[in-house]
């Protein structure tokens, strides 16, 4: 379902601008007036100019290891003291990991003599997957007569450098070593695992959490190579240690302290400004696209925040969507892929995502940003979306250009042919496209108007499963067919490591010609088999217990199927058309995506180009989301569902919902205006209807 591209030009603003110190020529002050000399000129490569501004991206991986102590003031006695490491490590399916993503920008000087001096400044965000957060961490438990069994943890939020450059230019490389300043954001833990502490509160479960802001060293080394026009690309060492820093921890009455050391191992690519002249044409185009004859990187950023204004809402139960809050999200996605040999390409695609949907993405089933996922955290993390090879089989026929594009080299293919995908990565990628409605950031961005709502695709909380799809293209037909990973229990956000519990999803392609307008027709169908649970028997254990409906406590290894249709028509130049509709089994919660039994959704989206604005877009949709009777009683019942839930739902409705959005160019970026109108949120007409506000800033390259 996700998309997109990177502010490059933010972050040139954020890092470069505070640099121009540098771009100074030093004048020889002290020649006779009647010998004047020039300023010394920079070295310029026959084969590459290294010199100027640069901004570009990286990933990495990280390990650490951190010396603590804690002592109980008044307690009389020595101190605890010990040491752990945070260990690398990476889990696929989890999508966890020691690893990172980050963003980076300096400037590099050459001297006639080739020598380089330079400054670069970073910052860099671990992995983590929110609810068992921050995955570059490390603990030890202890167990002593003063403070019961206990264990200390330290985990990376986030950290970054800002450090000198110094190398040599070769024609065909740059070697440099680095040296400077280092912080970081640290979280620091005490859980109390048995008995209790002497003077303090702390009883077995108790964990106490404290916040550090760290200043320290940094040093390393690396190479960087010249890759294709401004693009070049880079493999860094790098060393970073940090002093003692403190905390209390009032449960525990104790003082705590400890240092950090990580070192990182850190691949990038930089883009190449250049000098001064050159920042105000790319803060108004941005970079320029990387592809090689065998690697190519795309990136893309997206910042979403929506305000939903005071509604009628009697009553709220867990999952309500709550009046008068904003929310927003951003991420930054990088999109890395290599050829390895005829048709095939293998890419990867980190992101940095932070933020939380409206009300912590709950309380429509119709939900309205598709740019919020079912968890979110107030800080920035980096998730492995997406991991992929694809290989593509020509069968003959017409001759297909193919543009570069994310996840995608340029190049040509054939109309009949064959496409296998096995990884990681999003059902939606392949399924239920649409031209005019399938990614919330550059078109609509209500759930169920960018996808049908009843296809409950397999997917971890981030919409992303691993698995494999095949597609076979003859003539104007494609069939569309794949086996994908469910979550371990539904709405989870790990993925199930046995694959026991998994999705067939198929698909049938119909492209065709009317009145010299192209538009296509597809129908799917997905079938999961997983541990499910059914809202009669939830229904009836609540009767029986006096409590609310508990999904959770009937599941049983089960299936659930759904059919959908997608329909795509271009009605005259630059006015499309889309229409989706889905039916789906009600008789069982769905798995993994939202709470929607059946569906209907039409809309219309226009190019700017018709009133002279040819980067412009214009669009509306509308859609209807129901339910079954039986999920409608389970819901009354006070059960909650992926998104929905009340408390009780005395009066059932259908959702409606209209969307409409402009989109227009601002430089290199594209500004979105929405709105939304959500009436009957989750099928209640008791609240509502509901008003949201959207405004959206994407760009890529």
């Amino acid at each position: 379902m996700n998309r997109c591209y990177i502010s490059w030009e933010c972050v040139c603003a954020g890092i470069g601008l505070g640099m121009f110190v540098l771009d100074s020529p030093a004048i020889a002050a002290d020649m006779p007036a009647s010998l004047p000399v020039k300023a010394p000129v920079a070295y310029v490569s026959k084969d590459y100019d290294w010199n100027g501004w640069y901004v570009g991206a990286h990933v990495g991986v990280i390990r650490g290891a951190s010396n603590w102590s804690a002592t109980q003031p008044g307690a009389g006695g020595p101190g605890l003291s010990g040491s752990f490491d945070l260990p690398f490590n990476f889990d696929f399916m989890a999508g966890t990991g020691s690893y990172v993503a980050g963003l980076q920008g300096g400037y590099d000087y050459v001297l006639p003599s080739r020598l380089m001096l330079g400054f670069e400044a970073d910052a860099s965000f671990p992995n983590s997957d929110v609810q068992v957060p921050f995955s570059v961490r490390g603990s030890q438990t202890i167990t002593s007569p003063l403070t019961g069994q206990v264990t200390y943890g330290e985990a990376v939020v986030h950290y970054g450098t800002a450090r000198a450059r110094v190398g040599y230019a070769f024609d065909h490389f740059l070697l440099y070593g680095t040296g400077g300043l280092a912080w970081t954001y640290d979280q620091v833990t005490r859980t109390q695992v048995a008995g209790f502490p002497v003077g303090g509160l702390a009883t077995p479960g108790t964990v106490d959490t404290a916040q550090l802001w760290r200043l320290g060293w940094a040093a390393g080394a690396g190479v960087e190579i010249p890759l294709a026009g401004n693009w070049t690309a880079k493999a860094e060492y790098l060393s970073t240690g940090f002093g003692r820093k403190g905390a209390i921890f009032p449960a525990g009455a104790q003082a705590f302290e400890s240092d950090l050391a990580m070192q990182s191992i850190r691949l990038g690519v930089n883009y190449r400004i250049g000098d001064n002249a050159h920042i105000s044409d790319f803060l108004a185009t941005g970079p320029s696209a990387l592809e090689t004859d065998n690697f190519a990187f795309h990136a893309q950023a997206t910042y979403v925040n929506q305000y939903d204004p005071p509604f009628r809402a009697p009553y709220k139960g867990q999952n309500s969507l709550i009046p008068d809050i904003g929310r927003e999200t951003a991420d930054v996605t990088l999109y890395a892929g290599v050829r390895l040999w005829k048709g095939a390409e293998a890419w990867i695609s980190p992101e940095v995502d932070q933020g939380f949907g409206l009300s912590a993405s709950v309380g429509a089933a119709g939900f309205p940003s598709g740019e919020a996922y079912k968890v979110g955290a107030d800080y920035p993390y980096t998730r492995l979306h997406r991991a992929f090879l694809r290989q593509t089989i020509d069968l003959g026929g017409e001759v297909q250009k193919v543009d570069a594009g994310l996840n995608q080299f340029s190049g040509s293919q054939t109309s009949d042919r064959l496409v296998f995908t096995v990884g990681k990565f999003s059902v939606g990628d392949i399924f239920d496209t649409n031209k005019y409605a399938h990614d919330p950031r550059v078109d609509f961005m209500n759930w169920t108007i960018i996808d049908t709502g009843t296809f409950d695709y397999a997917a971890d909380a981030w919409a992303y499963s691993v698995g494999a799809a095949a597609e076979w293209y003859q003539g104007p037909w494609t069939l569309r067919g794949g086996l994908f990973d469910l979550s371990t229990a539904p709405n989870a956000t790990h993925l199930d490591p046995q694959f026991g519990q998994f999705q067939w999803v198929g698909e049938i392609e119909r492209r065709y010609v009317i009145w010299d307008q192209p538009g296509k027709l597809a129908i799917n169908g997905f079938l999961t088999r997983g541990r499910m649970g059914s809202f009669q028997d939830a229904i009836d254990l609540a009767a029986q217990t006096g409590g609310p409906a508990d999904i959770a406590a009937v599941r049983r290894y089960n299936s659930r199927g759904g059919i959908g249709m997608n329909l795509e028509q271009q009605l005259m130049p630059n006015v499309g058309l889309f229409v989706r509709a889905g039916i789906a089994d009600g008789d069982k919660e769905p798995y993994e995506f939202t709470d929607v039994d059946r569906t209907v959704a039409a809309g219309l989206s226009v190019s700017g180009k018709q009133w002279g604005r040819d980067d412009d877009t214009f669009g509306i949709a509308g859609v209807v989301n129901g339910i079954s009777g039986v999920h409608q009683a389970f819901l009354n019942a006070g059960g909650l569902g992926i998104l929905v839930g009340d408390g009780k739902l005395p009066n059932p409705g259908s959702e409606k919902i209209i969307e409409t959005y402009y989109s227009f160019p601002v430089f290199s970026t594209k500004v979105t205006l929405d709105y939304q109108l959500i009436a009957n949120p989750a099928y209640n007409r008791d609240r509502g209807p509901v008003s949201v506000l959207g405004f959206r800033v994407h760009s890529q390259y």
